[in-house]
């Protein structure tokens, strides 16, 4: 199935062109993560799903132009059919949030379809001297196993883990340096301070590149290419595998575009050998 042929692209081509409600933004959210079941729910199962209420759920189909949200669900089970997803039921808290985290990988599947925005941002990561790699609170891990990695292949990455005026002057001095790209991961809950880094980088004349967990995300507005990759929300605290993965293909696809990757990792492998750094 091609990346315009799921259920989920469909639902995203719907909300797109609308300006939606930080609550509406939520729900559409909630709508694309779940888009095999979403034309069998009814109202008050959507509200519940996103965490808002049924009144919610009614502003927001009309705001798309329905009259209602029945009438929104009819256009769905048109434009999006689908078979209802497997019951769940049966599994304990544990193996329900694997299952999560396995439907988020095959929407992150569908969305890797089309390669195009993936080779756009490995181009803009490649090209980048230093290249910035942002990364606050939930999202700081994401960000430093990619830097840990693309160290290994691109010349001068620059990991940016603090907040506050310090990240304003990493950002001039990686601008100062000659970058002209950051790549940014954002993850739940948002922190304001991501949000205003990211526009201040604009503002310095950065390509912004951001991984975030939904096209909804806060950050999309300040960012010139967002890839989504959509998180887990089954246990006390969030899951990421799919934003992890994620990652890692934005670095293949940055490879492809630095001629001197494979010889560098070549030389990291010699060098370590010598070392003695690993045990075999």
């Amino acid at each position: 199935m091609s990346v315009t042929d799921s259920p989920a692209a469909r639902l995203q081509a719907l909300f797109e062109g609308h300006r939606l409600t930080p609550t509406q933004r939520r729900i559409a959210h909630s709508m694309v993560r779940r888009a095999a079941d979403v034309p069998f729910l009814s109202s008050v199962e959507l509200a519940e799903l996103a965490g808002v209420s049924q009144p919610s759920v009614t502003r927001f189909a009309v705001a798309l132009g329905f009259d209602g949200y029945p009438a929104l669900r009819r256009h769905l089970r048109e434009v999006a059919p689908a078979e209802p997803a497997a019951d769940t039921a049966s599994y304990n808290e544990y193996q329900q949030a694997v299952e999560a985290e396995i439907e988020n990988l095959r929407h992150l599947a569908e969305l890797l379809a089309d390669p195009r925005p993936v080779e756009r941002a490995g181009r803009l990561l490649a090209a980048s001297r230093p290249l910035p790699v942002l990364g606050l609170r939930a999202a700081a891990s994401q960000a430093y196993g990619f830097s840990y990695f693309a160290a290994k292949v691109h010349p001068d990455v620059r990991l940016l883990n603090e907040g506050g005026t310090m990240l304003h002057d990493r950002i001039d001095a990686a601008v100062s340096a000659g970058a002209s790209a950051l790549l940014c991961f954002a993850l739940p809950r948002h922190p304001r301070e991501v949000v205003d880094g990211l526009t201040y980088a604009k503002q310095s004349g950065l390509s912004v590149v951001t991984v975030a967990d939904s096209a909804f995300a806060p950050v999309a507005k300040v960012s010139d290419l967002l890839l989504p990759a959509a998180v887990g929300t089954g246990l006390a605290f969030d899951t990421a595998c799919a934003p992890m993965l994620l990652g890692r293909v934005l670095l293949e696809a940055m490879c492809d575009d630095l001629p001197g990757a494979q010889v560098r990792l070549e030389e990291f492998d010699t060098r370590a050998a010598a070392r003695g750094l690993f045990v075999e």
